[in-house]
């Protein structure tokens, strides 16, 4: 197969045990890019191999826009577009402004993390090449899968399938990335 029409190879591990011994002597082995498949979490696997989460600096971002976005409005409305002196306050009175800012932060973080959470995952992307592997659909209830992506600086189709195999899994498959 051409190694640029593959996402990864996978493999199947019986129990979650198994699993986690095989993460760990995958990652001994130098591998980075690897994804584990679990019906459940495993508090073990979470520790060789750590997930990211970059939604909440982007929430962060979105709120911090949407805070001056609010300000810088307010401020530009009240004190140089139409400036109105009402009871002889000051045309840049801070504490009207916070109903405003308050609202405009929440939809900024709000539409970031709707986004963000969206480019992160990758979508659009209407169906995920793990699926093309019929032994997959285990998943969800019973089985435990180990899948070193093709974009790993060590990933050799030869080298890293019979790796994969001297850890006795259930099976090892190359996926095509469709």
């Amino acid at each position: 197969m051409n190694e640029a029409g593959v996402y990864g190879m996978v493999a199947e591990f019986g129990d979650a045990t198994t699993l986690v011994e095989a993460a760990t002597a995958i990652k001994q082995q130098g591998y980075r890019q690897m994804e584990a498949y679990t019906p459940y979490p495993i508090k073990d696997l979470h520790e060789i191999i750590p997930g990211s989460n970059f939604v909440p600096p982007i929430v962060l971002v979105g709120g911090l826009i949407g805070a001056a976005t609010a300000w810088g409005m307010e401020y530009y409305i009240a004190a140089i577009d139409y400036p109105i002196n009402v009871g002889g306050r000051p045309l840049y009175s801070w504490p009207m402004f916070i109903p405003i800012l308050f609202e405009l932060t929440v939809l900024f973080a709000g539409v970031f993390a709707f986004f963000g959470t969206l480019a992160l995952c990758g979508f659009p992307r209407p169906h995920f090449p793990l699926f093309n592997l019929p032994e997959f659909s285990g998943a969800t209830s019973n089985r435990f899968f180990l899948c070193i992506e093709r974009g790993d600086l060590l990933y050799d189709s030869e080298s890293t399938a019979s790796f994969l195999q001297s850890l006795n899994p259930i099976g090892v498959w190359e996926v095509e990335d469709i």
